[in-house]
């Protein structure tokens, strides 16, 4: 009964219903407060909510609970342009008694770069960048709030005009971006995954019958009609074949993004900073053009203002051929080397915005094993800048920080040590709201052992 009962709670954690999502996580963690697995050691600090787009629908909070039901050491939120699952995430954390940190990612164009790929493929001059560690919702009005819509109305525009381009090609399984996408959110944030997804709907609902979608599928994706009838029955795969086909390049509803597609870099740069959050450069596998060199390009980042490196390992070592393999764990070997000359810390993730991609990496694995301590580190030094940020006023990127050590590995290693604590519960984080900045700062000192 306990066992069904967590089941029923677990899909309430995927309501678009804030109040329905917390009362679910609160009747889970009463249920199982004695029997929580020991922390272990891996990390997924790069969780897409569904505030974005999350392959599994999860919610900030179904990605707290199934972290620490999975025993990770900390986890991160990453959304697409918004900040909307931040202090649900938090605030989950504090219930569970699991290490947290929320960041946002987007694409921008970096100038230095502009005839080459970099992380976007085939996109010249365009890459993902994130901006991690933002430790409170941006207060409305604020040049830092302003800058964040800004973000999300650039992305509601590009949507919009992809779906324009796909309907007037394919007026037959035309969509509605207000009817067909947006209800697919909980708070109005699409993504071209989204688009897809409505796209799929639209072709079930038009053509009815699985005979009827086989031939049209046949005829979209240019295969005969028993090779659409198993891509059909493979959602992640049909996904893929159909944003292939309608979305990203060459398909009908492409457009080639210029230097205006998206904002600069630099511009990004300093809004994160200004939020207090920690500038951070993405990487896909090192072999683009762009990413060949990875000493050059954390420099080029580094002068912008980017302090941290986002990896997705993943991407780097799951081939079963292995000259392929030796290749890509090639690529992260440069990576991690050229950061950790730099004093960078690493942040990794899975994402889980697309179907099979795996909840957490296991950092004992052969291929993982030899950055185990670099990836434990940076989800340290991420999560010691959440709490000092958010309780005491003191980000990793701020004035204070800069004024109060030498180097960056004295920096490091405080903001890892206020990571490694135990996870804050919610009766800690009541008593550093009413200590005030100055004396919570003095508390974490004294529990690290001081700067």
């Amino acid at each position: 009964m306990l066992i069904m009962n967590t089941v029923l709670l677990e899909e309430n954690l995927k309501s678009f219903d804030p109040a329905v999502r917390r009362d679910a996580l609160e009747k889970i963690v009463a249920e199982h407060s004695a029997g929580l697995p020991v922390t272990g050691t891996n990390v997924n600090m790069h969780f897409h909510s569904f505030f974005s787009y999350n392959a599994e629908d999860y919610s900030p909070s179904q990605i707290a609970w199934e972290s620490r039901k999975k025993g990770l050491y900390a986890a991160g939120l990453c959304d697409f342009d918004v900040l909307d699952g931040l202090e649900e995430f938090v605030q989950a954390g504090y219930l569970l008694g699991l290490r947290t940190s929320v960041s946002v990612e987007t694409r921008a164009y970096l100038d230095e770069y502009a005839d080459v790929d970099i992380s976007s493929p085939g996109e010249q001059g365009v890459t993902y960048i994130m901006g991690a560690g933002f430790a409170r919702m941006l207060k409305a009005g604020t040049s830092q709030a302003i800058g964040l819509a800004g973000y999300r109305e650039r992305a509601r525009q590009r949507n919009e005009a992809l779906i324009n381009r796909i309907n007037s090609a394919m007026s037959d399984i035309a969509v509605s971006y207000e009817k067909d996408v947006l209800p697919l959110t909980p708070a109005g944030a699409a993504t071209e995954r989204h688009i897809v997804k409505a796209y799929i709907n639209k072709i079930k609902k038009v053509f009815g019958s699985p005979e009827a979608i086989t031939r049209f599928l046949s005829g979209l994706l240019g295969k005969n009609e028993d090779e659409a009838l198993v891509i059909l029955a493979d959602m992640p795969v049909l996904e893929e074949a159909i944003r292939s086909k309608l979305v990203k390049r060459g398909g009908v509803g492409y457009e080639q993004p210029s230097r205006g597609t998206f904002p600069p870099v630099d511009e990004f740069v300093k809004w994160v900073s200004s939020c207090g959050a920690i500038p951070m450069v993405t990487w896909l596998d090192g072999t683009s053009k762009g990413e060949r060199d990875a000493r050059a390009l954390l420099e080029c980042m580094s002068v912008k203002g980017c302090v941290a490196l986002n990896i997705i390992p993943d991407r780097n070592w799951r081939y079963s051929d292995q000259a392929k393999r030796e290749k890509m764990t090639g690529n992260l070997k440069a990576i991690i080397e050229a950061a950790g000359r730099m004093n960078l810390p690493v942040n990794i993730g899975t994402e889980m915005n697309k179907l099979g991609q795996l909840f957490t990496d296991e950092l004992d694995c052969e291929a993982l094993s030899p950055y185990k301590e670099i990836f434990i580190r940076g989800a340290n030094i991420m999560v010691g800048h959440m709490l000092l940020t958010r309780f005491a006023g003191f980000s990793y990127v701020g004035e204070k920080a800069a004024a109060e050590f030498n180097g960056v590995k004295d920096k490091n290693r405080f903001f890892e040590a206020a990571g490694k604590m135990s996870a804050m519960t919610v009766d800690q984080t009541k008593k550093l709201e009413k200590m005030g900045e100055e004396k919570a700062f003095a508390w974490f000192c004294d529990q690290v052992g001081g700067i």
